[in-house]
C-alpha cells in the first residue's frame, strides 16, 4: 500500500491559488523533502495532507483512507510551525499526555529519550528555547507509532548539534519502516538527509528526484572551486545550513578561506569575515571538533567512485558498465565500502560516506 495519494489537488484562498493540480506518490520508508520558496505552497500541502484543511478539487489519499481518518487511527504524527505547546506543565507531563492520547502509544521513557528530552523532563514548556520546544514537537509526534511523520521545518532554531541529533532520531524512524516527509527551504538540509526531493512552486511540482538532479543544483563546495579556478585572488566564505562536519575537509580543499555556520551569532560571522581579510583562515570550532572525531577518509578512489554510481540505486551490471569495470569488482569495491563505512548494506554506505563527506 502506498504511504500518501494526492490526485489533481487545488486549493485556492480567494484569487490565490496555492496549490494547483498537485499529484504526487509517497512510498513506505521513503524521506521526502519538500522545498520551494516562501509561497509555493508548501505548508497548504501538509495542511491538506494532515486534513486541517480541504482539496477544493482532487483527492488526498493517506494510506488508503482519509487523511483525518487515518489520524484518528494513530498512523501520522506531525511537528509544524504554528501552533503553540501548552504552558504551565512541565515537558514530561506533556509527553505524557501525548502519549496517553496516541491509539499506538510509546512508552514515555522510550519517546523522551529518542527526543534527547530527559535532562530538562522537570522544565516548564513555556520557559523553553526554540530549539529545545522543536524537540518537544518531535517527541509529540513520535508518541506512537505512526507510519507517517509530518515536519514543516522541523530544525527552525536549533543549533548545529541539536540539527544533527534531529535527524539522527528521523533516520532511526525510517529505519522502523516510516515514512518521513518534510517541508524546508534548504537544499543543502534535503541532500543530507533526503532519498528524494520534491520541488513546488506556483503550488506545482516543478521537480521530483534525489538533490543532484535538481534544476541548477551546485553545492557550495562546487561553487567555492569555481570561484577559485576563475578568480584565485578571491577570498571564499562557505556558510553552511547543515552544518555537516565532514564537508570541513572537502571546503578547505575546493580553496574555502572560511567554513562557517549560518545559524552563529551575526557578530560570530562578522568577525569571522574581517580575519578573513587580514588572509586567516576560519572553521567553526564545533564542526572542527566535529570532523576531527570522525577521522580521515578511508575510501580508495576506486571505491569513492562506486559508490556514487550506486547512489542512485542501479544494479551492479550497470555500474560496471559505466565504470568500465566487472561486476565482480563491482561486488569487491561495494563489500569493502561496506566494511569500511561499518554500514549494513551498500545504500547505508551511501549515506554514510556523504555524511561524512567521503563523496
Amino acid at each position: 500500500m502506498t504511504a500518501t495519494v494526492f490526485t489533481h489537488v487545488g486549493k485556492s484562498f480567494g484569487q490565490v491559488r496555492a496549490v494547483d493540480d498537485l499529484s504526487l506518490t509517497l512510498h513506505p520508508g521513503e524521506t521526502v523533502a519538500l522545498l520551494g520558496p516562501n509561497g509555493a505552497g508548501k505548508s497548504t500541502t501538509l495542511d491538506l495532507l494532515l486534513g486541517l484543511r480541504v482539496p477544493d478539487s482532487g483527492t488526498v489519499e493517506v494510506f488508503g483512507t482519509t487523511p483525518r481518518r487515518a489520524i484518528a487511527e494513530g498512523r501520522v504524527g506531525a511537528v509544524l510551525q504554528s501552533g503553540g505547546l501548552m504552558e504551565e506543565v512541565t515537558v514530561r507531563e506533556l509527553v505524557r499526555l501525548a502519549c496517553d492520547l496516541h491509539p499506538r502509544a510509546h512508552p514515555v521513557a522510550e519517546v523522551m529519550a529518542a527526543a534527547g528530552l530527559e535532562s530538562i523532563a522537570d522544565r516548564k514548556v513555556d520557559k523553553l528555547s526554540g530549539g529545545q520546544e522543536q524537540r518537544v514537537r518531535f517527541a509529540l509526534a513520535t508518541a506512537g507509532a505512526s507510519d507517517l511523520l509530518i515536519l514543516d521545518e522541523p530544525t527552525t532554531g536549533m543549533d548545529v548539534s541539536a540539527r544533527q541529533a534531529f535527524w539522527e532520531a528521523m533516520r532511526g524512524q525510517v529505519k522502523q519502516g516510516r515514512t518521513v516527509l518534510f517541508a524546508t527551504h534548504y537544499l543543502e538540509e534535503a541532500d543530507a538527509v533526503a532519498d528524494r526531493v520534491l520541488v513546488l512552486q506556483g503550488g506545482r511540482l516543478v521537480a521530483d528526484g534525489t538533490a543532484a538532479e535538481m534544476p541548477g543544483a551546485m553545492t557550495g563546495l562546487d561553487a567555492a572551486a569555481a570561484v577559485r579556478a576563475a578568480l584565485p585572488q578571491v577570498r571564499v566564505v562557505i556558510v553552511t545550513t547543515f552544518g555537516r562536519p565532514g564537508y570541513l575537509r572537502r571546503a578547505m580543499e575546493a580553496g574555502a578561506d572560511a567554513f562557517l555556520v549560518k545559524d552563529a551569532p551575526a557578530g560570530q560571522l562578522a568577525e569571522a569575515v574581517r580575519r578573513v581579510l587580514r588572509g586567516e583562515k576560519v572553521i567553526d570550532p564545533v564542526l572542527a571538533a566535529a570532523a576531527l572525531s570522525e577521522g580521515a577518509d578511508p575510501l580508495t578512489p576506486r571505491e569513492r567512485d562506486v559508490l556514487r554510481a550506486a547512489a542512485d540505486g542501479s544494479l551492479n551490471a550497470d555500474i560496471a558498465r559505466r565504470l568500465h569495470l566487472s561486476e565482480g569488482t563491482v561486488r569487491n569495491y561495494l563489500s569493502t565500502a561496506i566494511q569500511k563505512t561499518a554500514a549494513r548494506n551498500r545504500a547505508e554506505a551511501v549515506r554514510i560516506a556523504l555524511e561524512r563527506g567521503w563523496l
